[in-house]
């Protein structure tokens, strides 16, 4: 690739570092969202009983009208193939918009559900994360002196200074030798 010197013509070679030059479209832009929030606006009319209601009144009128008007006044005869031309393109028009909607709520559906995984994900850790740490502070507890434990130790001490004072001394030392102070625990710090 050679490079484009001052005087020379530019090469044809595309830069990514400038923007592109906007060229006229043929066709007309639009709101891909805007149309997608109408689609579903209609999709969502379409879907209801008032809906109904109104094609039904409307394609009631258009037959009844057609029928018993007088002839200059009727602007579809019997085969009522206006009104065929008019569903026809109402069907044409809403089949689409309504699985544009529907795609839409798919889409939807998806990040929902892929957002919900994550959160259940999060939740699994969570829940394994206070497991381990339940699991930890058992063992710990398994080594710190429990109530019962030390009443126990106690008791034992207190049978123990019940034998000695009843005369059944061992030869071991006494628990308190005479030299110690009774009140202060400063010797054992």
């Amino acid at each position: 690739m050679a490079h484009e010197r001052p005087g020379e013509p530019p090469s044809s070679r595309i830069r990514l570092d400038q923007p592109r030059i906007r060229r006229p479209k043929l066709l007309p832009e639009y709101d891909p969202e805007a149309f997608g929030r109408l689609s579903e606006r209609v999709a969502r009319f379409i879907g209801t009983g008032r809906f109904l209601v109104w094609m039904t009144v409307i394609v009631v009128v258009w037959v009844v009208w057609n029928i018993s008007a007088p002839d200059e006044l009727r602007w579809d005869e019997y085969p009522f193939i206006f009104l065929t031309l008019a569903l026809s393109l109402q069907a044409s028009y809403a089949a689409p918009l309504i699985l544009l909607a529907q795609n839409r709520q798919a889409d939807r559906d998806r990040v929902n559900l892929e957002q919900d995984r994550k959160q259940n994900e999060r939740s699994i850790a969570d829940t394994e994360y206070l497991t381990r740490e339940i699991a930890a502070l058992r063992m710990g507890l398994g080594e710190v002196a429990t109530r019962d434990w030390i009443r126990s130790e106690l008791e034992d001490l207190v049978r123990e200074l019940d034998e000695r004072r009843n005369g059944r001394r061992d030869d071991r030392r006494d628990l308190f030798p005479p030299g110690a102070s009774r009140g202060s625990d400063e010797p054992d710090r």
